[in-house]
């Protein structure tokens, strides 16, 4: 999953980068964009590698990708060239300033600044949308995908992102290859004072953010960046120190998974134990083609163990032995800690 990470000059969009990833990338840099793949926590994960002692452990992973914004205004977001490295993404990360910055003159005001990015990309899709159905109909294109087209104009017209739209009314399916920005999750983080990182949203930001589909949370990008840098068990320490549960990274991920209702499962093939992540409500028969596009298509079943099931025996052989081995045929929905093995032929 590639997350890119945009914000407004002076919001701390590269600090929070950095804590993301345990990066030292210098701020202010507005050259190409920075990437850094992040494994996704899972315990499960290392608790199966304990167990079958694999070559390789694989855990799934994070593209965070920091994009560099239009430095010529403070209220201005987006260049061109940010905007298609926008909609080259996953999923978006938008970094809101809510602490005081000398550097700028206006006070933090993080409600406007999801407004204004908003309104940029509602207007980046419109045009598109505008002169797709323009070329529609001129070809005099008929179909489901004009009406697609058709119910998305109606949408952005009225100031709202293609995101809050329902499978029932606009099939995705028909949108592939363009890269709608109001379409693809949005994560605002709100960056604040360390002393102010553990306060929840304000209602009128929390109001915002529902009413365009999006999540949200709140850290201090500064100081979660210099946990970033410590060794893991100085991590905890510090993390104690400040009343902090876990590392924003862990809360990133937590929320960024439930935004987008995604799921693991896990494999256990020969020299690797591996997760895969997908969508809730996945068959068995696509989530093999997310190991490799041979298994989607010549499924024949899938062995499915829940992780919570091989921990409490201890083993496979216990597992089957105890007779809680399950044979699923395609249309199974995989689970989140389903160890899967696929039965296939090609």
């Amino acid at each position: 999953m590639k997350v890119g990470l945009v914000g407004f000059p002076g919001s701390g969009k590269t600090t929070v980068f950095n804590a993301m990833t345990g990066q030292d990338a210098p701020v202010g840099y507005g050259g190409e964009v920075r990437r850094a793949v992040v494994d996704v926590p899972d315990p499960r994960v290392e608790w199966l590698s304990a167990l079958y002692r694999p070559k390789k452990t694989t855990f799934a992973s994070i593209v965070f990708c920091d994009i560099p914004g239009e430095h010529g205004s403070e209220r201005r977001g987006l260049s061109t060239a940010a905007l298609q490295q926008v909609r080259d993404q996953d999923a978006l990360c938008l970094v809101l300033r809510g602490f005081d910055n000398p550097a700028l003159e206006h006070a933090p005001d993080p409600s406007a600044e999801l407004e204004a990015f908003h309104a940029e990309c509602v207007l980046a899709d419109l045009l598109f949308v505008e002169r797709w159905l323009e070329r529609a109909r001129k070809e005099a294109k008929r179909g489901l995908e004009v009406a697609a087209f058709e119910r998305m104009l109606e949408t952005l017209e009225s100031e709202r992102p293609l995101r809050v739209l329902p499978e029932s009314e606009l099939d995705r399916s028909l949108l592939r290859g363009y890269s709608l920005v109001t379409d693809a999750p949005l994560l605002a983080v709100l960056n604040r004072e360390e002393d102010d990182a553990g306060e929840s949203l304000a209602d009128e930001l929390e109001g915002a953010l529902a009413r365009m589909g999006a999540g949200g949370m709140t850290l201090s990008a500064s100081l979660e960046a210099e946990i970033a840098m410590l060794e893991p068990a100085d991590q905890q320490e510090f993390l104690r120190d400040m009343g902090l549960a876990e590392p924003a990274l862990d809360r990133f991920i937590r929320a960024a998974y439930q935004l987008q209702d995604l799921i693991s499962f896990f494999t256990v093939a020969g020299p690797e134990v591996r997760a895969w992540t997908i969508r809730a409500g996945t068959d068995a028969r696509r989530a093999a083609g997310k190991i490799h596009s041979d298994m989607e298509r010549g499924f024949i079943r899938a062995e499915v163990i829940p992780c919570d099931v091989l921990e409490e025996y201890g083993s496979e052989q216990a597992v089957k032995s105890a007779g809680r081995l399950r044979v699923e045929g395609r249309d199974y929905v995989v689970q989140d800690g389903d160890v899967l093995r696929v039965l296939f032929n090609v």
